[in-house]
């Protein structure tokens, strides 16, 4: 099982952090004592979820005469609460789904179905790693990739068994896994205008003095739990729930408490805010801006109140979210509170599985929650979360150049991060595989500062055509950070 240090930061608790001058000894996650995720405040879009279950074939169509076959199940056309993401989830985590999962969504308002859409079903590579504490937690479940239909209020789907996958006893194709169910997503409205490249977005005000006590870049914090509150400890803001204040709180020494923004810096100023060894020369690109999680509307009831850490940041993993193309980049907060709520809700992982995700228009937006500048324990590239980050690329990069917007902005984001721990977005580095399709347990493997998911596992993710774009983000991350 691998190591992780983990922290509750809440805001009745804010005073009691401790930070350690080196970095502690990791530790299981801490909850904060005798609490629960609070119901989502009004400033937050609650979002909904509607699990649905697959019926054999020939249960699905009223014509249907022949026998029942355990390897072609689905749902036939059907009205459905409104939605705008869909993904098909089952109940073994670690069984696979060899076959084919294709959905039909209906247009809210033109009432018009789409044609035939495939989700990606090699999705277990999109995890948390075996033995973690997210992965044995007994909530997590085998999923596909989600995909992005727009507003939709009805559904069809179709799941076959392919001939590719392993056969039975009877030497037949195997069946598909148990407890199929498809899962259609409401992302909830947007709780303010989503922000656009370049477009300033409006910051929550606050009052008093944020909180401090935030640990130095690279320095994972411990946090001892406070079991009475203590009032003050961070100012109040209006419509900011507890479990979002704690999301908002570890980014204290970087914007006010409540911001759905963190602004952008210069290479001068993003220098002077890092921590490195007396007498090091800093390479640190300029800080982008990021818009947080309060920012794209995440619903901070529903994530673990826990938050995880890894021990340092040594490789960035680039991922393609796999959801399509059909966005606009006004719509990406709602294509991520949409995976974020698929994620926790329908796959059972604590939070939302990437660090950071990037649109089609060059917008960065925060991830996993627990600190922007921290090493936060992702569940992005299976045998290698830790000591990693993982950035995904909003969209399916497959057939379709990425913009090069999208390529910028990984190139900006990975300068910054990655300098904050001194890795240079050009060399290679080291990593030890956690169990991977493509590397044992305990392997060690030289890979690129700056990787393609592929690199650590045998999947297709970041898609092909994205993939061919690293080198080039590799070179203008190293020149960012003036190597």
């Amino acid at each position: 099982m691998h190591a992780l240090l983990a922290t509750s930061i809440g805001v009745t608790c804010a005073a009691a952090l401790t930070l350690p001058l080196a970095a502690p000894a990791p530790a299981a996650p801490v909850p904060v004592p005798g609490a629960h995720a609070p119901a989502a405040s009004a400033a937050e879009p609650s979002g909904s979820t509607q699990s649905l279950p697959l019926r054999p074939l020939t249960e699905a169509s009223p014509r249907a005469t022949e026998s029942v076959s355990p390897l072609a199940r689905g749902l036939r056309q059907r009205d459905a609460h409104r939605f705008s993401l869909v993904g098909v989830v089952w109940d073994d985590a670690d069984a696979e789904l060899h076959g084919t999962v294709q959905v039909r969504a209906r247009a809210t308002g033109t009432g018009r179905w789409s044609g035939w859409q495939d989700l990606e079903t090699h999705n277990t590579d999109h995890a948390a790693d075996a033995g973690s504490a997210e992965r044995t937690s007994g909530r997590v479940r085998g999923s596909t990739a989600p995909l992005w239909v727009g507003d939709s209020d009805g559904v069809e789907v179709r799941v076959r068994s392919g001939d590719s996958g392993p056969q039975n006893r009877a030497g037949g194709t195997a069946p598909l896994p148990e407890g199929l169910r498809v899962e259609l997503v409401d992302p909830g409205d947007d709780p303010q205008q989503p922000p656009t490249a370049g477009d300033p977005v409006t910051v929550t005000p606050t009052t008093g003095t944020p909180a401090t006590g935030t640990p130095a870049v690279g320095t994972p914090a411990t946090v001892t739990p406070v079991t009475s509150p203590q009032p003050g400890a961070l100012p109040e803001v209006a419509g900011l729930s507890l479990a979002a204040a704690e999301s908002s709180a570890v980014n204290a020494d970087l914007a006010p408490l409540g911001a759905t923004e963190i602004p952008a810096l210069s290479k001068a100023e993003s220098e002077e805010q890092a921590v490195v060894a007396a007498g090091a020369k800093p390479f640190v690109g300029p800080r982008p801006r990021i818009v947080t999680r309060k920012g794209w509307g995440a619903d901070e009831s529903i994530r673990e109140r826990a938050f995880a850490y890894t021990t340092t940041v040594k490789a960035a993993f680039i991922h393609h979210s796999a959801t399509g193309n059909n966005y606009t980049c006004s719509q990406a907060p709602s294509v991520l509170r949409s995976i974020y709520r698929y994620h926790v809700k329908s796959s059972g992982w604590r939070d939302f599985g990437y660090n950071f995700a990037v649109d089609k228009c060059g917008n960065i937006y925060e991830g996993r929650a627990g600190g922007v500048t921290k090493p936060v324990l992702g569940a992005h590239t299976l045998g290698f979360n830790s000591k990693s980050m993982g950035i995904a690329v909003l969209g399916t990069y497959s057939a379709k150049n990425p913009p090069a917007a999208a390529v910028t902005a990984i190139a900006k984001l990975t300068a910054w991060k990655l300098g904050l721990f001194g890795r240079n977005p050009k060399s290679k580095v080291t990593l030890v595989s956690g169990g991977s399709g493509k590397y044992k347990k305990g392997a060690n493997v030289k890979l690129n500062v700056i990787s393609g998911h592929r690199d650590g596992f045998a999947t297709e993710c970041p898609g092909s055509r994205l993939y061919k774009k690293l080198g080039t983000a590799r070179t203008s991350s190293a020149r960012l950070q003036g190597r």
